[in-house]
């Protein structure tokens, strides 16, 4: 029983040391507070203002696709960024971002009703990835995945792919 007792003991203790270092690689992106640490000023960079302002970029997007109108998401991007994805053929197609203003002001559809999500972003630095899940924006639900860049203090997109779904 002893026995037994120990070797779960000494298993938790493993566990929760390799949590701790994992959470280690996350730790300037994902401060931990810990009872050493309390009423300390955290000196790691924790990427808030960073986050919001991606997200703000990313609205500016989704709010275009929703209005079918790209003069509300063309500040987001990048006038040298790029959209690709692969076509019905298995090819990949796409290019200069200019294919997707033309695509959203001739072929889409307001759709007020659509919804999308952020559902993730990530940054270290000036880089950064996110996703959006789109559903019903003109009758199509995809997934985005942008990379962005801090470009002079502002975020901005570089690279857009993209993955068509059947509507739900």
């Amino acid at each position: 029983m002893k026995t037994t007792f120990i070797k779960t003991l000494i298993f938790a203790a493993i566990t929760v040391g390799m949590g701790t270092t994992a959470q280690a690689a996350d730790a300037p992106t994902r401060p931990q507070a810990s009872q050493a640490n309390q009423g300390k000023t955290m000196s790691k960079p924790t990427y808030v203002q960073d986050y919001q302002a991606i997200s703000e970029v990313l609205n500016k997007y989704i709010e275009g696709c929703k209005q079918a109108k790209s003069s509300i998401m063309k500040s987001a991007f990048s006038p040298q960024a790029t959209m690709y994805s692969v076509g019905p053929d298995g090819k990949l197609t796409g290019g200069a971002i200019a294919i997707l203003f033309e695509g959203v002001d001739k072929d889409f559809r307001p759709s007020p009703d659509a919804t999308a999500a952020i559902t993730r972003i990530e940054i270290v630095g000036t880089a950064a990835s996110a996703r959006i899940d789109a559903n019903d924006m003109s009758g199509i639900s995809f997934t985005d995945f942008f990379h962005l860049l801090k470009v002079g203090g502002q975020w901005t997109v570089v690279s857009k792919i993209f993955q068509t779904h059947v509507a739900p």
